[in-house]
């Protein structure tokens, strides 16, 4: 008899002390972060150190500047994100990432609204990134969308990319001004194809940072293709704020009860705090 497990006999063994997540929970963490690349090897901590001028020419030398100028800022550190204390009620810090290479995606159903007319989503990509979500203190161990106070991406994009975000912004949703989403919904049981009009409009500019900006998507209660019936109310409207500080943009969105007041003000501090990352600096 042998004394020695095979390696597949040991993995067997393993996956006896492993704690799956529930569906619930996975389907949680993959709406918050759909799509997202999560970066956890230490290579890409190492790479996070390249310069964005090398990254974004590599047959280019990054200018030197005066002996005397500020070096060149590279990972973007925790204390760049917003902190516990700029928000109004108290929260925990749930979950923190890094990334690279990431598109800065403002909002998925933009996206979705512009690839159902064909064209692209209009991205721009950034060199690395760092996510957080903030969640409300009396929150449960394992959150759902409606727990999350705040959710905010910070990203690093060489200048020229950064500034384009906000020169596009108009161009970006203007397929989306007036979008009726056609498909399957779910009531009582049963499926049935409804009708949501989405309006996405830029609702207000240039209020913290070197730039800024809120959008919003006004959208209606679906509407049963078959009867004709509304169901429901018209939701609240989905908001989202953009903010830049020199070669940083920060997205920010609030939990589902979150009020255009309360994203601006939470918009101006998360400016204050990109600054320790910002090039240049503040």
């Amino acid at each position: 008899m042998r004394d020695d497990p095979t390696f597949v006999e040991q993995i067997q063994r393993d996956l006896r002390d492993v704690r799956w997540l529930a569906p619930e929970e996975i389907r949680s963490r993959g709406r918050r972060r759909s799509q997202r690349k999560i970066v956890v090897a230490t290579v890409v901590l190492a790479l996070a150190g390249v310069s964005a001028a090398a990254v974004a020419a590599p047959g280019k030398s990054p200018s030197t500047g005066s002996p005397a100028a500020s070096p060149t800022r590279h990972e973007i550190s925790l204390d760049a994100l917003l902190q516990p204390a700029d928000l109004p009620q108290r929260v925990d810090v749930q979950l923190s990432q890094m990334g690279l290479g990431e598109p800065v995606r403002l909002e998925d159903m933009l996206g979705y609204c512009r690839r159902s007319q064909g064209r692209s989503e209009g991205w721009q990509m950034s060199i690395l990134s760092r996510s957080q979500t903030l969640v409300r203190k009396h929150s449960q161990s394992s959150p759902t969308d409606t727990d999350s106070a705040i959710m905010q991406d910070v990203f690093r994009l060489t200048p020229e990319a950064a500034t384009q975000i906000f020169a596009s912004l108009d161009d970006l949703i203007a397929p989306c001004a007036e979008w009726l989403n056609v498909g399957p919904i779910m009531t009582a049981g049963s499926s049935r194809t409804a009708e949501v009009l989405h309006r996405w409009s830029v609702v207000q500019r240039g209020f913290a940072g070197d730039d800024a900006a809120i959008l919003r998507d006004s959208l209606t209660a679906p509407r049963d293709l078959e009867t004709g019936q509304r169901l429901g109310d018209d939701p609240s409207p989905i908001l989202l704020a953009v903010v830049r500080v020199g070669d940083t943009v920060s997205v920010l969105r609030l939990g589902y009860d979150g009020t255009e007041a309360e994203l601006m003000q939470l918009a101006v501090a998360a400016a204050a705090r990109m600054c320790a990352a910002a090039n240049p600096p503040c």
